[in-house]
């Protein structure tokens, strides 16, 4: 057991909390990278928290613990509650990681390089235009990864337009240029060389057919259950899809770095542990 495995004579912990978080494919993709990075003495756990509890929650951790994921709904209130914050964490209003270190707290986001990523491995890295539907804090991570590939300008699709300023001021402060418009009406600001769908469930199926028949590629961040009536309209017309999958594992990939402080990180091992956990789900 290396000295990175302990701290204090106590094994090292970590955990995603979130509300509701039985369903985290977190656990996976951590205890995987645990398992092939021979840390055998490094636990991951799903910590079901709100709001209300994370901070007296984090103050109850001791020292063996090396970092949190954090689901919706506690990525907001973590940059409160944060030692330091990082410029892409604070950027995006949101961390969806925590790292603890020698008594601190780190916060910061790896949404927006799970989406990049997820991104390149489809062989789209250089969108020419993009159409983002949704005004969430996803949609908000998309903006700020658009602007990271080089866009100097967006179409942001929301159902409530007035209530996607805020995603939409993230982006505008990665560098793009966003334009909210009514998603109801997304037919009209079509073709876009890359769709991105924040949209959960079922939300997207009605827009299936324009999106299609635009010949866009799509990037869609559901996972499961895949594909989405929306990505099996764009693969059907011939058109490049990217799941949620991609972003998921890519962002836990990141998180796996950060906490425990190594960067030979085993993506593929986690890649085929998410995957089989999601056939098993099926």
């Amino acid at each position: 057991m290396t000295r990175a495995e302990r701290e204090d004579g106590a094994v090292r912990r970590a955990a995603v909390l979130g509300s509701p978080v039985a369903h985290s494919l977190s656990p996976v993709l951590h205890r995987a990278a645990y398992a092939a990075m021979g840390l055998d003495a490094w636990s991951y756990e799903a910590v079901e928290c709100g709001e209300d509890g994370l901070a007296a929650l984090l103050d109850g951790l001791g020292p063996q613990w090396a970092g949190l994921s954090l689901t919706m709904p506690l990525k907001r209130v973590a940059l409160e509650l944060a030692d330091s914050v990082s410029d892409l964490a604070a950027g995006v209003g949101g961390a969806n990681t925590i790292v603890l270190r020698e008594g601190r707290r780190y916060a910061d986001n790896t949404d927006v390089h799970g989406i990049t990523a997820a991104l390149a491995e489809a062989g789209l890295s250089a969108p020419g235009s993009a159409l983002v539907l949704g005004g969430g804090a996803t949609a908000a991570s998309a903006l700020a990864a658009l602007a990271g590939l080089g866009l100097d300008e967006a179409v942001l699709a929301a159902r409530t337009p007035a209530r996607a300023a805020e995603a939409a001021a993230v982006g505008e402060r990665f560098g793009l240029a966003v334009r909210v418009v009514p998603l109801d009406r997304l037919a009209e600001h079509l073709p876009a060389g890359l769709v991105v769908s924040t949209l959960p469930g079922r939300a997207a199926d009605a827009y299936a057919e324009p999106v299609a028949a635009s010949g866009a590629a799509l990037f869609d961040v559901v996972y499961a259950p895949w594909p989405t009536a929306l990505a099996g309209a764009v693969a059907a017309a011939g058109g490049t899809v990217a799941g949620g999958f991609g972003m998921l594992l890519h962002q836990a990939v990141r998180q796996v770095a950060l906490m425990t402080g190594r960067e030979d990180v085993p993506v593929e091992a986690m890649r085929a542990a998410g995957e089989a956990e999601l056939a098993r789900r099926a």
